[in-house]
């Protein structure tokens, strides 16, 4: 009898160890498919982003993190107001920035009316102030989009001896986007580097979830 018992026992142990492998096994593999749908998501839907300037003050802070929408731009344009994420042209990433259009952007009265052809691995992000066919001029840092000022509550005003002014008119090319921080007199952007192809876009910013005091929409 006391065999038998101790049989008993021991299929009892077994069976509560095998139990408790199939639970760790299961908990594990629970991980691995949402650590892999996360690595995915973010590869091809979300992607998140540090704000490394203070380009974009008021809006987005130096360390500021966001979400970028990676999809959305394959069925659709950006409109005026949104924030995206883009790489910039070849040169733009580097003092002083270089415009595609000799004679134009950095000490001229006209801004960048064309970027350099080949993109730059680096990435950007400013709001859309203009698209293909806008006629565009910047006058204290205020955008005016085909003769009318734009409604711009958000930016941080031009301070003295910026470089805030492009009176003579440009027109955006079709299929691309002129940019600009909204901090504007603290902004290198398409007044100095041009306006920038649709496929350079990688996605638009749609929240911030970081730190927690800013989380939000944008």
């Amino acid at each position: 009898m006391a065999g038998t018992g101790r049989l008993q026992r021991d299929r009892a142990r077994q069976a509560k160890d095998g139990k408790e492998r199939s639970t760790l096994a299961e908990i594990v593999g629970i991980v691995v498919v949402a650590l892999a749908l996360a690595f995915f998501i973010q590869l091809l839907l979300v992607k998140t982003y540090r704000i490394p300037s203070e380009s974009m003050e008021p809006t987005l802070d130096i360390g500021q993190r966001v979400l970028v929408n990676r999809i959305g731009t394959h069925f659709g344009d950006p409109s005026v107001g949104d924030v995206v994420v883009f790489h910039p042209p070849a040169g733009a990433d580097q003092p002083p920035p270089t415009c595609g259009a000799p004679g134009e952007g950095t000490g001229s009265s006209r801004p960048c009316s064309a970027p350099t052809p080949e993109r730059s691995d680096q990435t950007f992000i400013k709001r859309v102030v203009g698209v293909g066919g806008d006629r565009i001029s910047i006058r204290a840092g205020h955008v005016i989009r085909n003769g009318k000022r734009e409604d711009d509550p958000y930016i941080r005003a031009c301070q003295p001896n910026a470089e805030c002014n492009f009176p003579d008119v440009i027109t955006v090319p079709d299929g691309s986007f002129f940019l600009m921080g909204d901090n504007r007199g603290n902004s290198d952007d398409s007044r100095f580097w041009g306006p920038i192809p649709k496929k350079w876009i990688i996605g638009r910013a749609f929240a911030t979830y970081w730190p927690p005091k800013r989380i939000g929409l944008l």
